[in-house]
């Protein structure tokens, strides 16, 4: 085993004995099988697998007790579990490329199909054709499940859970404003006219329509919406985010945020947490995703509500999320890797997350249970709450993943500095400079 490694899993039998009550019983004989793990384990012994998963503060706990269960089916397995590093995106490559990385990890956004065009995670294909049944695939929202395929075919992931992007609003502010609520034949029009009216002096302080973090996949739903692309769908090396419809979208939002000043910039309100800035009446709207339900059912003293996005120029699309759990490429223990693997992806451990912290399951046949989970929870906040938008994209079709180019590595960088430039700074136009990020996203697929 590699010295990072046993590193690694040393401190985390340490800290498993130093946990208290019941922490420290999911890792129980950790340290006597130690030394065994040191080298390839001989049949009829336990392995021992690191799985590195969220550092939230409701996850290590649930993780723990469901990694428990699995434990007691699986008695030849003793699985160490290990919270991501800060820099999950910045550190991550080193622990690959060094073969110190956890056996499992999780992952998304632009930075999860990099490490799978880089080779640091495990082809899964032949897995899941020995083992996952069609019916089983089936629940999974298409548009999220291919996107854990690399251009060349290979499967690096599965679906972790199925986020999904709404618009949230303040039922109190639209009243008080004499306005309709967003319903599911809203446009941008509709958009921009209800941001207008609830833009003003908020008692005291400025308030704002709306707002969203100006990043790579929320920015590409409103280009997906104005029929516009990152990524040419023909050609995963070309870049057409300085096409016209793209252009469209930018200059579209570029106005909100700098013209009109009817979305809140992240300045505007000094990197606020978007969601935080909604419940706490900075802004009457924000785009977020079924991850933020939890916290701003808990925190939002007003009546929420939940819109699908506007219909754009080309349509409707909401972003599902690509977090995924895998293997890594490096592992000693492949076919171990992939039991617990399989749990993870259960219906019983997408339902410990949904109970935990809403976290939107992402087999569509426990999504009822997910919204029984809310609703007993917070009954008042919920009882006219329309849950059903989160899933509507995955059973309508409508859901989009962020795309992904041949070569994703620094292309985050390229597109968050032009969106700041455009959005956030109001210091460039877009055409010039959407073009000048596409020149730079095309010569990185060059090398």
């Amino acid at each position: 085993m590699h010295v990072k490694r046993l590193l690694l899993l040393l401190s985390l039998v340490l800290l498993a004995a130093c946990a208290p009550g019941g922490a420290a019983d999911t890792t129980e004989s950790a340290t006597d099988d130690l030394a065994a793990s040191a080298e390839e384990a001989p049949a009829g012994e336990t392995v021992q697998l690191v799985y590195q998963d969220w550092r939230t503060d409701w996850f290590p706990g649930m993780a723990q007790a469901q990694l428990a269960e699995f434990h007691a089916t699986h008695p030849n397995i003793r699985v160490f579990y290990t919270p991501d590093p800060e820099d999950v995106p910045g550190e991550m490559p080193a622990m690959f490329q060094a073969g110190s990385a956890p056996d499992i990890v999780n992952g998304c956004c632009d930075f999860f199909p990099a490490w799978g065009q880089a080779g640091y995670l495990l082809d899964l294909r032949p897995f899941v054709e020995r083992d996952l049944s069609a019916d089983v695939i089936s629940e999974w929202d298409a548009a999220q499940y291919e996107a854990f395929f690399t251009p060349d075919g290979r499967q690096f992931a599965l679906p972790k859970y199925h986020g999904a992007l709404a618009v949230y609003y303040n039922k109190d502010l639209f009243d008080a404003a004499g306005l309709p609520y967003p319903d599911a034949d809203w446009t941008y029009d509709d958009y921009l006219a209800a941001m207008t009216a609830l833009t003003g002096d908020g008692g005291g302080r400025p308030t704002w329509g709306s707002t969203l973090d100006p990043i790579y996949d929320r920015v590409q739903i409103h280009v997906n919406a104005f029929g516009g692309h990152y990524v040419n769908p023909d050609d995963p090396a070309d870049c057409v985010l300085d096409e016209p419809p793209a252009v469209a979208a930018l200059e579209w939002l570029r106005a909100r945020f700098q013209d009109d000043g009817v979305m809140a910039t992240p300045l505007a309100l000094n990197k606020l947490e978007t969601r935080r800035a909604f419940w706490e009446g900075r802004v009457a709207m924000v785009e977020d995703g079924s991850w933020a339900l939890k916290d701003i059912l808990a925190n939002a003293p007003f009546r929420v509500g939940i819109a699908p996005f506007p219909t754009g120029p080309g349509g409707r699309a909401t972003l599902a999320t690509t977090d995924g759990f895998a293997i890594s490429a490096g592992t000693r223990h492949p076919e171990e890797a992939w039991e617990l693997l399989k749990f993870l992806v259960s219906e019983q451990y997408g339902l410990a997350m949904a109970e935990a912290s809403f976290l939107q399951p992402a087999r569509a046949s426990l999504v009822e249970q997910w919204a029984a989970f809310i609703r007993a929870d917070y009954p008042e906040q919920t009882a006219d709450l329309d849950l059903a938008i989160f899933a509507d994209g995955h059973v309508r079709g409508y859901s989009v993943t962020a795309e992904v180019f041949n070569n994703m590595i620094g292309v985050r960088d390229i597109t968050d500095a032009a969106f700041e430039d455009i959005l956030t700074l109001g210091q460039a136009q877009p055409a010039e400079r959407l073009a000048a990020a596409c020149a730079e996203i095309e010569a990185l697929q060059e090398n």
